[in-house]
C-alpha cells in the first residue's frame, strides 16, 4: 500500500502492515484529467487539471493533522495488472483501516458559493436536495467507500465540510436506499440487501459493477477485464461457495427490499443487471460446495 505524504506529496510505501488509523483516505468521483501514479513522477509542471484535487485533498487532510492520505487515482500503479488486482481486492480493507474518509462531492456547491454566484439565499431544503442527488451516490465504487470507514465526512466542492455520514443518514437514504439501521449494521445484512444497494449504481466498465462489490461481500477473485457480465457470474460462484445465504436468489429492483422473483434479471430503468446467469445450470454445475448442492434443485426448477 502506498500513501501520499500530505506536505511533500511524495509516495511512501508500506509493504506489510497497514498503518491503521494513521492516514486519511479520499473518496471521490473521477473527473477530467486525473493525476495518475506515473504523473506524480513525470508531470513535474503539474499541468493536469487533476492536480488541484490532489493538492486540495492533501491540504485539507494536513490541516486536520493527517500526515498521510490515500487517493486511488495516484496511489495505485494501474499499468501493473497484478498490483491493480491486489489493490481492488484490498480496497475495502484500506477504507476500513483509515482514520477518516473524506467524501468529496464535486457537484455539490456550498451555501456560500451559491449565494455569491446567485446573490440569493439558499434554503436548507435546497442544500439537502443537491446533496442527495450528487453523482457520488450513483457510482459503483463509492458504495464500499460509504460503508467501510469508521469515520466519514462529506465535503462541498469548495472543500468545506458538510456533515458526517451519521448526521446525513436520512438524506442519504434518498440517494442510496440504505436505511440508517442498515448503515450502522451493514455487516449483518443479507446478500440480497447488499446487492440491492448496487442496483442503480454505475461504473465505466461493466466488470467493475462486480469487482466494486468484492470487499463489501467479503470475497476475493482475480480480475479479468474483457469478460463483461461474466464477472457477475463468477461473483455469484464465490458467494455460493462461501455463504449459506439463499437470499441472493430473491433479489429484485426495489432498493432496500428482499422481495422479488427468484432467478432472472433486474431491470432498473434502462439498466440491466443480472441476478443470476441466464443459464442457472452453469451456476450449479461449476460450484460443488455443500451450499450449492442443497439449493441446486431450487435453481433448476426455475427457467
Amino acid at each position: 500500500m502506498r500513501l501520499l505524504h500530505t506536505i511533500s506529496l511524495n509516495l511512501v510505501e508500506f509493504i506489510e502492515d497497514i498503518p491503521r488509523a494513521r492516514y486519511a483516505i479520499l473518496s471521490h468521483t473521477w473527473g477530467e484529467d486525473e493525476v495518475s501514479f506515473r504523473d506524480l513522477t513525470y508531470d513535474i509542471e503539474r499541468s493536469k487539471k487533476g492536480w488541484r484535487k490532489i493538492t486540495n485533498a492533501c491540504e485539507y487532510a494536513a490541516s486536520r493533522g493527517w500526515e498521510y492520505i490515500w487517493i486511488d487515482t495516484c496511489c495505485i500503479d494501474k499499468s501493473d495488472p497484478t498490483e491493480l488486482s491486489l489493490a481492488i481486492n484490498s480496497m475495502f480493507r484500506w477504507y476500513e483501516a483509515s482514520g477518516v474518509c473524506y467524501a468529496y462531492l464535486s457537484d455539490v456547491m456550498s451555501p456560500a458559493t451559491v449565494s455569491n454566484r446567485s446573490r440569493v439565499s439558499w434554503f436548507r431544503a435546497d442544500e439537502f436536495d443537491a446533496f442527495s442527488r450528487s453523482r457520488w451516490f450513483r457510482r459503483g465504487w463509492t458504495l464500499q467507500e460509504l460503508l467501510a470507514p469508521d469515520v466519514l465526512e462529506f465535503l462541498y466542492e469548495d472543500w468545506t465540510p458538510i456533515a458526517s455520514r451519521e448526521d446525513m443518514a436520512s438524506e442519504m437514504q434518498k440517494g442510496t436506499g440504505i436505511t440508517s439501521d442498515h448503515l450502522a449494521n451493514f455487516r449483518m445484512c443479507s446478500l440480497a440487501t447488499k446487492l440491492s444497494w448496487a442496483a442503480n449504481r454505475e461504473t465505466t466498465r461493466v466488470e467493475d459493477r462486480s469487482y466494486s462489490l468484492l470487499g463489501l461481500l467479503g470475497v476475493h477473485m482475480p480480475l479479468i477485464y474483457g469478460e463483461g457480465e461474466n464477472a457477475f457470474v463468477r461473483l455469484q460462484h464465490e458467494l455460493i461457495r462461501k455463504y449459506n445465504d439463499e437470499s441472493i436468489f430473491v433479489w429484485d429492483g426495489e432498493i432496500g427490499t428482499e422481495r422479488g422473483v427468484p432467478v432472472g434479471e433486474l431491470r432498473s430503468g434502462s439498466c440491466l443487471f443480472p441476478v443470476l446467469t441466464s443459464n442457472p445450470q452453469r451456476v450449479a454445475d461449476e460450484s460443488l460446495s455443500p451450499t450449492t448442492l442443497r439449493i441446486r434443485s431450487k435453481i433448476l426448477q426455475v427457467s
